[in-house]
């Protein structure tokens, strides 16, 4: 559950401490299509309960592997540059909203760090690509980018529908039978998922306060993407292309 303060609303903020709160993505509450039924095979089920498993983890910033984590993305992200400590100002360099990014973890859980490590160690160039914000004409005001992976997990998990027994919509049930080939799917399309926000946000020309409308474009697609019906591999979503080692 994420809490918004009573001067808060799901597209607006009311300045940069309130970012993360501000701009967690709120789920629409679309209608679901009550007749889809997808009964799930026993890979399926396996492959759905151990991501949902993840995804309840909270970070915990006393648990040494959890801190080790921390450690790595750091390390993956500014290789030459060393931590003075896992509370220090540094980590807004990364895009945390203070010196303390277990803080800002509080939101999503410790998926949220395993998603943006696997981001940095799997396709690196295209991590720092958008880390540095090297591409397209950027705005005064950029999102930051660690609270903005924060995001994008949280919106995957909505999207998919990931708390339910097995999901509703045609892109979940996709999803599902693509994480049964993959286990590794969920965090490949989360490296998709930042890669096109990226693009949605460099194409609308936005800034700071546009966040969420970003956001909100950047599932409608990745919905329509997984809906297709000659997506079987998380290499068939056209976004993947998006993506470079």
């Amino acid at each position: 559950m994420f809490l918004l303060g009573p001067s808060l609303h799901a597209n607006a903020m009311v300045g940069p401490r309130s970012w993360l709160g501000g701009l967690f993505y709120r789920s629409s509450n679309k209608r679901s299509d009550k007749n889809l039924d997808h009964n799930l095979t026993t890979i399926q089920q396996k492959r759905l309960r151990r991501l949902q498993e993840r995804l309840v983890i909270p970070f915990d910033e006393t648990r040494p592997d959890h801190q080790e984590a921390l450690r790595e993305l750091w390390k993956a992200a500014f290789p030459d540059v060393h931590l003075t400590g896992l509370i220090s100002d540094q980590w807004k360099e990364m895009g945390w909203q203070g010196p303390n990014p277990s803080t800002d973890f509080r939101g999503c859980g410790f998926v949220s760090l395993e998603n943006l490590l696997f981001f940095a160690r799997t396709y690196p160039s295209s991590f720092h690509r958008l880390l540095f914000k090297r591409d397209g004409k950027r705005a005064t005001w950029e999102y930051p980018f660690a609270v903005a992976g924060i995001n994008v997990s949280f919106m995957l998990i909505q999207m998919l529908d990931l708390h339910s027994a097995k999901p509703k919509s045609i892109p979940g049930i996709n999803f599902v039978k693509i994480l049964s080939e993959d286990e590794e799917a969920f965090d490949v399309l989360y490296c998709i998922a930042f890669e096109l926000m990226d693009a949605q946000w460099l194409a609308m020309h936005a800034s700071y306060m546009e966040f969420n409308e970003v956001l909100q474009v950047t599932r409608t697609q990745l919905e329509r993407e997984l809906a297709l019906e000659d997506v079987h591999r998380i290499q068939d979503v056209p976004a993947y292309n998006l993506l470079y080692q």
